[in-house]
This record gives structure tokens, sequence and C-alpha cells, in this order.
């Protein structure tokens, strides 16, 4: 499913994303506008309870009966399983350092582009396990690619709160743009490089779509006369 490694540390890529992050990810970054502090923080909340509230929303959209909502239920918590199991493989496989620690030690990367700040700290807490790729992406792209393929993806208004931003809610129109600012809530946050959230992103494309792929036979060999 992941088909390339990191780049190089002293890549243009590593380069771009790696200063992006320095003043987009920090605590006290004057790049960041309000708003994206408040999709960062937002999204410090993962898991089942970052996507289920929003699969509900959808099988109520579609006016689903038990058994649908069951399926549907089922189907995305097969894409979020199967999306951890991969990226984690990969996290395990790779084992890059998070932006805390890249930044901090920039000095050894032989890369006077992406200079070192011993004090660099990002907006949340980083979490405990290996940058590439990121999971949250992973997994909100791969239960948005299932939700797609059963609503397609226009949709009317979803929404969304979470206990780490107490009093706000996100609104979307669009799956893809529910999945999108997960993605863009991590290199907010300060806890990876945009080129690891469009790597999760795709991996969680792949796996949604493999999984909606299933579905779709299951369904058609049930509907078969015997």
């Amino acid at each position: 499913m992941l088909n390339s490694a990191p780049p190089a540390l002293t890549s243009e890529t590593w380069t771009t994303d790696v200063n992006e992050i320095r003043e987009l990810g920090r605590i006290d970054s004057t790049k960041r506008t309000p708003e994206q502090t408040t999709i960062g923080r937002f999204w410090f909340v993962t898991g089942p309870r970052s996507y289920n509230p929003i699969v509900r929303q959808v099988a109520m959209f579609k006016d689903m009966d038990i058994v649908d909502c069951a399926r549907l239920f089922a189907l995305t918590s097969m894409a979020g399983n199967d999306a951890y199991i991969a990226v984690f493989d990969a996290k395990y496989t790779y084992n890059l350092w998070r932006p805390v620690t890249a930044i901090r030690n920039a000095d050894q990367t032989n890369n006077s582009s992406t200079p070192r700040d011993p004090s660099w700290r990002p907006l949340g807490d980083t979490p405990m396990h290996p940058e590439y790729p990121c999971a949250h992406c992973i997994g909100s792209a791969a239960v948005s690619t299932v939700l797609q393929s059963v609503v397609g993806g226009e949709i009317r208004e979803i929404s969304m709160t979470s206990p780490t931003a107490p009093g706000v809610t996100r609104k979307w129109t669009r799956l893809q743009d529910y999945s999108d600012e997960v993605s863009a809530a991590r290199i907010y946050a300060g806890f990876h490089y945009r080129f690891s959230t469009i790597v999760g992103k795709d991996m969680g494309n792949k796996i949604g779509a493999l999984v909606a792929s299933q579905m779709r036979r299951a369904e058609s060999a049930t509907a078969q006369p015997r």
C-alpha cells in the first residue's frame, strides 16, 4: 500500500516541508491564523471518536434502515482499522523523527537550509510514535472514501464538535473537505510534515476504495438468484 520511503534529509521536499512546519506548527507561530490554530486543536481528537459522528450523520442523511446502518458502520470500522494497521506498519518500518525532534536536531542533517532551533515546540503534545506517514490522515481518508462510495461527495451539511476544542463546531458540505481538514490540522499542530499527510491520504483513499469494492462484490453476490 505504501510505495515510497520518506524523502532524504537533504532533499527539496524535506527542506520545504520542515521549514513550513517550523513556522506553521510552532506553539507561538505568528504565521498560523486563529482559525488554523482552532483547527489544529480541534483535531487533537483521534480514533473512532473523530469519525463515527460523521458516519452517523451520513446514515441519517440517507435515511438508512437498521441493516444498512449496521453495514455502513461495519464498513467504516473495517476501513479505519485496516488503515491503522497499514500506517503503523509503515511508521515502525521507517521510524522517521517527528518535527519536534528534527527541528531541535537539524544540525545533524547536513542541510544548511534547515537551521536548528533547540527551543522549538509544537502547538500540541507530540504523539509518542514515529512520524511517517500520518495516521490521522489515513484514517479520515479511508472513512471518507467509504462514505463517498455510498452517498457521493456532495452532502447536506455535516458537523462535529471536539473535546479538545470546547465550544467549537466544524461544518462541511463535502466529505473530501472533512478529510482534507484533518490532514491540514496535523501540520498546524506541529505533528506532521506535508509530505507525510499527502502519503497518508493516498493510502487511506486506496484502503477505503478497496473496502468499498468488497462491499459492492458482496452485495452483487447476495443479489444473485440461487
